[in-house]
């Protein structure tokens, strides 16, 4: 995952080096430039490297953004997406090529995919196995965001080191003033309620996912909002204390706090009980108006020189090993952007649920954000 609502420099990139021309029945081609149709997680790419693709190659990018996986699979499954890349999870990717809603990659248009890691591979085999469909894009975790000074003064003397934190309505009661999000994604947080009670995370018991339930429902009152992109501007303006959240949005808040030289000190925290380690990825819808170009612009991202740019400017770690030397040291270095041994040990991945399941888990998570 992850994950979050677009800002002015990529508008103002955009508006320079793309345009928004509705499919029309003809499918542009790569050699005469044509148009790349982008929809992805906002925030999640230098604009600048946007810009550089179609200087590069003289195809013009149009770029739509989501927030949640819930949103693009129903658009990816629906077909007719009209877009030639997208960026789902690893545990959504399955769903997509039982259902053929991606097509095969062709691997003689992607050379640097021997640049990606080997683990990460390894990772992603039970979702795509052999690499068919899609590429790995950048990776991250699950945790707890909080203004420093803010929890400090409400919580006195508590570590932020565990889910009880956001899951234990006593303490959460005492967050409730000055504001708690929580993600507006059903799989993702299922996954980490799971964990925290003790169950698999990939449960396929239903009942599991009532435990969940009542549990989330008991810290319901205290949330202000489930949303997966507004949290980033919040902690970072001061306007909530707590968020679970993604990593490198986390960290990105973090940054622009920094920037704004507010005083407003965000940090990030991977629970001691574990959490869910993710994997996105870049994949072409079956009716992708412009295949050439979507190829083009996955190798463009497979350069080292590229996706190490890309990871410094969302603070996420990527899939390319060759990248790593060229990512910034203090993005490189960090344990919760580049997982050390003992930290990737409490890491979990989700798989994919089938059919019938998602439904329930989709209904119970309707239960959780009306409060009912």
């Amino acid at each position: 995952m992850n994950r979050w609502s677009r800002g002015i420099g990529l508008l103002a990139a955009l508006a320079l080096a793309a345009c928004s021309p509705k499919p029309d029945g003809a499918v542009p081609t790569a050699a005469a430039g044509g148009v790349l149709r982008i929809y992805n997680w906002s925030d999640y790419i230098d604009p600048a490297l946007l810009a550089e693709f179609t200087k590069e190659t003289g195809i013009k990018v149009t770029y739509d953004t989501f927030d949640s996986n819930e949103v693009l699979e129903t658009k990816v499954l629906q077909g007719d997406t009209g877009y030639d890349v997208v960026v789902p999870s690893n545990h959504n990717l399955p769903r997509y090529i039982t259902a053929k809603a991606v097509l095969p990659l062709d691997k003689a248009q992607l050379p640097g995919l021997a640049n990606l890691s080997p683990d990460t591979l390894a990772h992603m085999s039970a979702f795509d196995p052999g690499g068919a469909y899609a590429v790995p894009y950048m990776q991250g975790t699950i945790g707890i965001g909080y203004n420093e000074a803010a929890v400090a003064k409400r919580l006195p003397g508590v570590k932020i080191d565990s889910w009880a934190v956001v899951f234990d309505p006593a303490n959460l009661a005492k967050l409730k003033d000055c504001g708690v999000y929580f993600l507006d994604a059903s799989e993702d947080m299922y996954a980490v309620t799971l964990n925290y009670l003790g169950k698999d995370s990939n449960s396929k018991i239903p009942a599991d996912y009532g435990a969940a339930t009542a549990l989330l429902l008991k810290a319901r009152p205290f949330v202000r909002k489930f949303h997966s992109s507004e949290y980033i501007e919040a902690l970072a303006n001061g306007d909530i204390c707590v968020a679970v959240g993604y990593s490198g949005d986390i960290l990105q808040a973090k940054a622009r706090a920094e920037e704004a030289r507010t005083g407003v000190k965000i940090a990030y925290a991977v629970p001691k009980e574990g959490s869910q380690v993710w994997f996105d990825v870049f994949a072409i819808p079956k009716d992708a108006p412009n295949p050439a170009a979507a190829h083009k612009f996955i190798a463009f991202m497979l350069r080292p020189e590229i996706i190490a740019r890309a990871s410094n400017f969302t603070r996420y770690a990527n899939a390319n090993a060759a990248a790593t030397p060229m990512v910034g040291a203090a993005i490189r270095d960090d344990p919760n952007v580049y997982p050390t041994p003992e930290l990737s040990k409490r890491l979990f991945v989700t798989t994919t649920k089938d059919q019938p399941l998602l439904r329930d888990v989709n209904r119970q998570w309707t239960k959780v954000l009306t409060g009912r």
